[in-house]
């Protein structure tokens, strides 16, 4: 008879810890949205660093449940020049600018390669101090940055 106490006493202590360990789970505020900045400087990178971004979107369930930034500088910018684009970066680059995606181009990058944002495709910024000092100002809102 003891051991039996001894178990059912056992069970009944488990029970009460798991019990309290659901409870406490269910009234911690959810995890907040992430934010992420992607740099994008390679223009070899192009197509993978867009397939990237969309993998992305896909993993979390769509463009609510995470804030995503890419900015582009150096050669990789040449992909976005409207006049050149192919047309699946520029369905892309269309629908991540309605997905909310903040498209960052740099601004010296801009100047070097003598293009202004009208060259540029539909829905770019310019990060007009620099696409490093966007990159940088992101993070240091809380964006986890990604260079892949």
């Amino acid at each position: 008879m003891h051991r039996r106490s001894i178990l059912w006493g056992t069970l009944s202590a488990i029970g009460a810890a798991f019990a309290a360990s659901r409870a406490t789970a269910a009234t911690e505020p959810s995890p907040q949205k992430l934010r992420v900045v992607y740099h994008l400087d390679d223009l070899d990178k192009v197509s993978f660093v867009i397939g990237n971004i969309q993998n992305h979107l896909d993993g979390v369930g769509g463009p609510g449940n995470v804030t995503i930034a890419l900015v582009v500088h150096g050669q990789a910018l040449k992909a976005f020049h409207s006049s050149g684009a192919n047309p699946d970066l520029s369905k892309r680059v269309r629908q991540f600018s309605k997905d909310g995606i903040e498209l960052a181009a740099c601004g010296n990058t801009m100047k070097s390669q003598n293009i202004g944002l009208k060259d540029l495709l539909p829905g770019f910024v310019a990060a007009e101090r620099g696409g490093v000092v966007r990159i940088a100002e992101l993070q240091s809102q809380g964006y986890l940055y990604l260079r892949p």
